[in-house]
């Protein structure tokens, strides 16, 4: 009877010991986490992706002015913003556009803006046509569709 108690105690002391050298290691991975959290976390860009198939100045400066606002609330570096444009507004990427001088700005600014290669061929608009510094994507319906895959926030001012 005395080894079985022996035994008895011996077993869960060293079940325990182990526990405790196996614990220490476990509680600086735990403590790791959190700053491993926050590094992805900071790493980690905010995405909105606009609509724009309206010639409307108003709904433009919308748009322009909704990009500027998540720069500002959210930081330009924490943001991937894309402005997709087709349709009746593909003429306010033009040269000589009315808002050309605050598209300008946002692309400055580092937001995206693209031209739908499908609109601007059935309106005979070629690259020389539009403003310096925008992007081109072939067709700006599936642009829509891809960024939103991609997990990005779709806006449509």
């Amino acid at each position: 009877m005395m080894k079985e108690t022996a035994f008895a105690v011996a077993l869960p002391v060293a079940v325990l010991s182990l526990g405790l050298s196996l614990g220490q290691p476990g509680e600086a991975l735990a403590a790791a986490e959190p700053k491993k959290a926050a590094t992805a976390k900071a790493a980690m860009k905010e995405k909105v992706v606009f609509q724009i198939s309206d010639a409307d100045p108003k709904k433009w400066n919308l748009a322009l002015n909704n990009a500027k606002n998540v720069q500002a609330d959210l930081g330009k570096d924490r943001t991937d913003i894309e402005i997709v444009v087709y349709g009746h507004g593909i003429g306010m990427l033009k040269a000589d556009s009315e808002v050309g001088n605050r598209i300008e700005d946002a692309l400055g600014a580092g937001v995206q803006v693209v031209a739908c290669e499908n609109t601007m061929n059935a309106q005979k608009l070629t690259r020389g046509d539009m403003l310096n510094g925008i992007g081109y994507v072939k067709a700006g319906v599936v642009e829509l569709m891809m960024k939103q895959k991609q997990g990005y926030a779709y806006i449509r001012p």
